[in-house]
C-alpha cells in the first residue's frame, strides 16, 4: 500500500510523517525505515525506525532508489513500513511522469509483500497528476 502526502514546502509534511512513524511504532510489530534526502530530522524515534540519509548512498535517480528499496527489503524481510521524506529530493528528479512511474512501481512492489509505504512530495496538491491523486 502506498500513501502520498503532498503539499507545499513548509506546510507540515515532515511533522505528519513523524506522527505516522510514531503511530506505526506503537501499533506495529516489525521494522520501519525512514529515508530522507539528507539528515535533517533531529528527534528521537523508537528503536524500530531506522533513519537513512540518502545522500550517504549516492541515490541519484528513481532507478537507483528502486534498487535501494529492493536491497533494503531483501536484507530484512521484517520491514513493515517505509517512509520516504521528500521523494523528489531523494531521487534528484521532480519530473511528474517519472514520479508517476515510480509511484506505480512502488505500489506493485509493496502490495504483494504487504509493505506499507508513505511518501512525501513538496508541491501544490492542485497540480497533482491523476496517478498522484490515486495515492493521496
Amino acid at each position: 500500500m502506498v500513501r502520498l502526502i503532498m503539499s507545499g514546502s513548509g506546510e507540515g509534511k515532515t511533522k505528519q510523517l513523524i506522527e505516522l512513524m510514531e503511530g506505526a511504532a506503537e501499533s506495529n510489530v516489525g521494522c520501519m525505515v525512514c529515508i530522507e534526502a539528507k539528515r535533517s530530522m533531529s528527534f528521537n524515534l523508537r528503536h524500530q525506525t531506522r533513519m537513512i540519509d540518502a545522500s550517504e548512498f549516492a541515490i541519484g535517480s528513481f532507478e537507483a532508489l528502486r534498487g535501494f528499496l529492493c536491497g533494503l527489503y531483501a536484507g530484512n524481510y521484517d520491514i513493515s513500513h517505509i517512509f520516504i521524506d521528500n521523494l523528489c529530493k531523494v531521487a534528484h528528479n521532480n519530473n511528474e511522469q517519472d514520479v508517476d512511474a515510480f509511484l506505480n512501481w512502488l505500489d506493485s512492489f509493496a502490495n504483494p509483500i504487504n509493505l506499507k509505504v508513505t511518501v512525501t512530495v513538496s508541491a501544490n496538491p492542485e497540480t497533482a497528476t491523476d496517478t498522484m491523486r490515486k495515492y493521496m
